[in-house]
């Protein structure tokens, strides 16, 4: 499908191109060029008078098709340019999504809202001290947003405020991310920092000897400056394809350079790939008391595991779960993935009842994404997914079964080209929740990155301005620079923390 759209400038392209991509899973959008070329023609008109007002007309070049919408939004005199550009794209974005939903026959359950964290936005609205019933009416008058979602952002929010509810007094603390950028394997579908252990991109030791220095670097400035840390999660990659011995060392260096440990409220370890589990390893997890780990089945139909390239079996997801167990891991998370290749209701319902016998404490549920670096999506033709239809069904029934289970959820963030345009959902049993999963998606303080491919995410205490650093993502390269990123993010500190 190739689109063409007319009548704006162009600073309005990529909030344009972001409403049309909720509606196709491949479209190509182009701006002022001709009109032969293409299947569908849009022309958008905004007119700023009283109100601000959009047109939407759509033709489509082969039947002939027109459809017409408009939407306009009241203003006042004393809009900043800012807030006029917020009120003319929900305009704008208003008549698009009308005339698209009429000519695809594709209702948007989240309506125009594009962005991957919409809980933020009705926290930002609580704490203005709007009423619930307020924000409910705006979300579903202003953005278009579903009775069924504004119910499940109010329901996250809830959960949120139960689980920390001093979250909007953090601003002055930290949370720590730590990048492990091995795993067995590489998935199909992945887009981390994810490496073969012990492959050609430089070696762990080597890695791990610059990660050290991170923690005790930055470990000194909080001590030195009194900030406290919140949380601590060890991602990837797969933290677990280190060795044991690798492992207790990085978790004494955590104690040792990292202040008042026992004020921390969480440490995780994703333990994802069950093929990287071993008894020594979980041992070592129990001796530095960090019990809430993350094995990740994503199925449990073997043959999707070996379509998208995860080299353990069903089995060995069940058995080392119940290792885990057995050895005294009382918090452990799950994930699964709704629409991978060759999977429709029926697997995503075996897949359910497989989880159920375990019983987690959590449960991540992600509807696939089409990330762009993914072998997945530069192999698409490979890979044959369920429809938007079956992905809706397959998402209701992870509502219904958590529900039915005691699971609440309690975090959301939606991703660009994800399938029928839904979300990710954390859902947990009452005081299991992932605290640095709530840190991340609701932005209220910074989130330290360490390690391979790791990104802080800096969140200033007095104006809330985000900004984002990265370590590289190659091990080799973060091996030859890890010293010059470690002072990059002393320097952000200084800014950040004291001036």
């Amino acid at each position: 499908m190739k689109i063409r759209v007319v009548g704006l400038e162009e600073s309005w392209e990529l909030s344009i191109t972001h409403i049309i991509e909720l509606f196709y899973e491949e479209v190509h959008v182009v701006f002022k060029e001709e009109e032969s070329e293409c299947d569908v023609v849009i022309e958008l008109i905004l007119e700023d008078s009283n109100q601000i007002r959009a047109e939407a007309t759509l033709q489509d070049r082969l039947s002939g098709q027109t459809i017409e919408k408009c939407y306009h939004v009241d203003k006042d005199e004393h809009l900043s340019p800012s807030e006029w550009r917020k009120k003319a794209k929900r305009a704008i974005s208003h008549a698009l999504l009308s005339a698209l939903e009429e000519y695809t026959g594709i209702v948007q359950p989240w309506g125009i809202l594009t962005g991957i964290r919409p809980t933020k936005l009705m926290h930002q609205k609580l704490q203005k001290g709007q009423s619930v019933e307020r924000i409910h009416s705006e979300l579903q008058e202003e953005y278009r947003v579903h009775p069924q979602k504004t119910q499940l952002m109010e329901q996250i929010v809830e959960r949120q405020l139960m689980a920390v509810p001093d979250l909007h007094q953090l601003k002055r603390e930290v949370s720590i991310y730590i990048g492990i950028p091995f795993c067995p394997t590489k998935c199909a579908y992945c887009t981390f920092p994810a490496y073969a252990i012990g492959g050609r991109q430089g070696s762990v030791e080597s890695f791990l000897g610059g990660l050290h220095y991170e923690m005790r670097q930055i470990g000194a400035w909080l001590k030195e400056h009194d900030v406290p840390i919140t949380t601590i999660y060890f991602g990837g990659g797969t933290p677990t394809s280190i060795t044991a011995e690798e492992m207790d060392m990085l978790y004494e260096e955590m104690y040792e350079s990292f202040p008042s440990m026992e004020r921390v409220r969480e440490v995780t370890v994703e333990a994802g790939r069950p093929d990287t589990i071993t008894p020594e390893k979980l041992d070592v997890l129990k001796k530095w008391g960090i019990d809430r780990i993350s094995i990740n089945p994503q199925s449990y139909i073997q043959e999707t595991l070996k379509a998208i390239g995860r080299h353990h079996t069903v089995e060995e997801t069940i058995e080392k779960f119940k290792l885990a167990r057995e050895m005294g891991m009382n918090n452990i998370n799950m994930d699964l993935i709704i629409g991978l290749p060759g999977e429709g209701l029926h697997e995503f319902e075996f897949t359910l009842s497989e989880t159920q016998k375990l019983n987690p404490e959590s449960l991540t549920v992600h509807t696939l994404s089409f990330k762009r670096a993914s072998e997945m999506t530069q192999n698409r033709e490979k890979y044959k997914v369920a429809t938007r239809e079956e992905i809706t069904q397959m998402m209701q029934r992870a509502t219904d079964w958590t529900k039915k289970f005691g699971y609440v959820p309690y975090y959301l963030y939606r991703q660009k080209n994800i399938l029928g345009n839904l979300e990710n959902i954390g859902y947990a049993h009452p005081g299991k929740e992932s605290i640095y999963n709530i840190m991340i998606m609701e932005e209220v303080q910074s989130i330290i990155g360490l390690g391979c491919g790791a990104s802080s995410k800096w969140v200033h205490p007095e104006t809330g301005k985000i900004s984002r650093f990265a370590n590289p993502k190659e091990p080799k390269a973060y091996n030859e620079g890890f010293e010059k990123y470690t002072e990059a993010k002393i320097e952000a500190l200084n800014q950040l923390f004291l001036t």
